[in-house]
């Protein structure tokens, strides 16, 4: 909670910005950087920077052509944002502060029980023909696009998919659980709401994942206003934290790998300042 006493625990006021990354922060995502490529002149970029001018636009949510100019060119930043997206670099610092996560909460790296959920977010205007169109969820009257996520039980992001929000959520959950390739070997149970019941989504789950059961938790029909479910509360905290990164308020990318691209980088954010910032 956000009292006198913590209050300055959190302060980022002696930041150039508040979204840049600390030299504690730093010195945990450093080692993931790729070295430059071989050939050619020597890389020139601080990639430092470009990292911090990544996460100014996602904690903002302004537009690439509005980055400050004491960052790199905005060329630049996203060569680096989608390449790092599409080589696996993005995945491999995202598992490495996972790990470091898991490690100082006293937990396996790989975790025994996690909990699925989506979001639909509204789709802002886009400029020409979107290469990944968006859809409508009928359930929440939402025209947009879907994020699923996959949480371990300290509410860390284990994987996420982008997808129209036109697809229901039981085929959109496959999707994302077969996206793991083997990841997370002593994963046993999963918890997940109503609109992943039935035989569709359980025999996809056993096709994938031969031990893990599901556990359906249903709200209560007698139960009025706020309750807080068993579980699920932790995925939708998890949704919470993501959303406090502007540039995910909505949908304003035209491609859904770029949409997965800032959800990780603000996987990422989160884990590195609860790493740095234990309670």
């Amino acid at each position: 909670m956000w009292t006198n006493e913590n209050r300055a625990k959190y302060k980022r006021d002696h930041l150039r910005y508040p979204s840049d990354l600390t030299d504690e922060e730093w010195a945990h995502v450093e080692p993931f950087i790729p070295a430059a490529r071989r050939g050619g002149r020597n890389r020139t970029t601080n990639m430092r920077e470009t990292l911090n001018a990544i996460l100014y636009v996602l904690s903002t949510g302004c537009q690439w052509r509005y980055l400050p100019k004491d960052f790199p060119p905005r060329s630049t930043v996203y060569r680096y944002f989608f390449d790092w997206g599409l080589d696996g670099t993005l995945d491999r610092i995202h598992d490495g502060v996972y790990e470091k996560c898991r490690a100082q909460a006293g937990r396996d790296a790989s975790p025994s029980a996690a909990i699925i959920d989506s979001q639909s977010v509204k789709s802002a205007e886009k400029g020409g023909r979107s290469m990944d169109p968006h859809g409508f969820d009928a359930g929440k009257k939402v025209k947009g696009k879907k994020r699923h996520v996959l949480v371990d039980t300290q509410g860390l992001l284990m994987q996420a998919a982008v997808h129209s929000a036109s697809i229901q959520d039981r085929d959109g959950g496959v999707l994302l659980l077969a996206a793991l390739f083997g990841r997370f070997p002593y994963l046993e149970k999963l918890f997940a709401d109503s609109a992943y019941q039935g035989p569709i989504f359980a025999d996809a789950v056993a096709e994938i994942f031969s031990r893990v059961k599901i556990e359906i938790v249903k709200r209560s029909d007698q139960a009025k206003g706020f309750v807080k479910l068993p579980k699920r509360w932790i995925v939708e905290r998890t949704i919470a934290w993501l959303n406090r990164c502007r540039r995910l308020a909505k949908d304003w990318e035209n491609l859904n790998l770029t949409g997965l691209i800032f959800l990780r980088f603000a996987s990422i954010r989160l884990m590195l300042r609860r790493l740095c910032n234990p309670s």
